[in-house]
């Protein structure tokens, strides 16, 4: 339940932002207003479409503030007064002078156990690493990326087969009931935020558009299984078969007695060599059609051929 009666202004733009802002409205803070980024054209036809946290605050009666630079709503922030910030997934740094119009600062919700994984892409990395824990961090915001000091952090056991599109989804969600547990204390004063270790410190990259081509020659087979649940939603995973180019969407890495011990004449699937002699069998793919279908459906169709 929420005690404190300091006003919020609450930082977002992309799905890992709405369960957020969802629960501060939901247990009844009051959200002075909404900065997202401007809407953007997106699809086949280029609609513009608005960041999913505007349709919720609009939805709420709570105003959307779009600047191109945070330094346009400086003078709106300062006025509010005694503000306190929350931020989960906006997509823009914060300036050293802004992050000082509030009190007691800017809380932010992190998907990974800071200090390790800082930066843009700690969800897919962490699949990539096939790392055994991830996590959340409630931490204070400073000028430094992801280099505040934490207030909280709660461990998320991994099983080996998520994807992206699932683990932003599930730490979304708990990262959103981390912070309303802990957001009171937190702006009361009353929880005290202990400094990173840097020395363990470790960084993501921004994923880009070229990562998504691979030779199956340079990866081992459980690197592309990886890589194909890391990258699901971007930038995807595809490789060239039979000269076709194909989208992985699922596969898994094998041994090669599967293969052997299909018997004489039965199918073994689309199964790809990868670095190291490793097998990799493609289950779900979209081809050369631009339809989904399954590895056997390839190999007897466009492989076949």
């Amino acid at each position: 339940m929420m005690n404190t009666s300091k006003t919020i202004l609450f930082f977002g733009t992309d799905a890992f932002s709405a369960p957020a802002l969802t629960a501060l409205i939901d247990v009844g803070y009051s959200i002075a207003a909404v900065v997202t980024k401007p809407d953007s054209r997106s699809g086949r036809g280029q609609h513009l479409q608005a960041p999913i946290v505007k349709q919720i605050a609009e939805a709420h009666d709570i105003p959307v503030w779009q600047p191109a630079s945070l330094n346009d709503i400086a003078a709106d922030i300062a006025a509010l007064g005694d503000v306190a910030g929350v931020l989960s997934s906006y997509g823009k740094i914060i300036p050293a002078d802004i992050i000082a119009l509030f009190s007691p600062g800017i809380i932010n919700i992190h998907p990974s156990l800071l200090p390790l994984l800082r930066g843009p892409s700690p969800i897919e990395t962490t699949i990539l690493s096939g790392d055994h824990v991830s996590g959340i961090s409630i931490m204070k915001l400073t000028e430094r990326m992801d280099a505040g000091p934490l207030y909280v952090q709660q461990e998320i056991g991994l099983t080996g087969t998520e994807t992206s599109a699932e683990l932003y989804e599930s730490m979304a969600s708990q990262g959103a009931a981390l912070l309303i547990a802990s957001l009171d204390a937190i702006l009361d004063g009353h929880a005290e935020a202990s400094a990173q270790d840097e020395s363990l410190a470790s960084y993501t990259r921004l994923l880009k558009k070229e990562d998504s081509l691979i030779d199956p020659s340079s990866f081992t087979a459980t690197d592309i299984e990886r890589r194909v649940r890391a990258f699901i939603t971007y930038p995807k995973t595809k490789v060239v078969i039979g000269k076709q180019l194909i989208t992985v969407l699922k596969a898994r890495a094998i041994f090669e007695s599967t293969v052997a011990g299909a018997g004489a004449g039965a199918s073994a699937g689309l199964i790809m060599t990868c670095q190291n002699e490793s097998l990799l069998e493609i289950e779900e793919l979209i081809g050369p059609s631009g339809k989904k279908m399954t590895g056997q459906a390839f190999k007897n169709g466009y492989a076949a051929g």
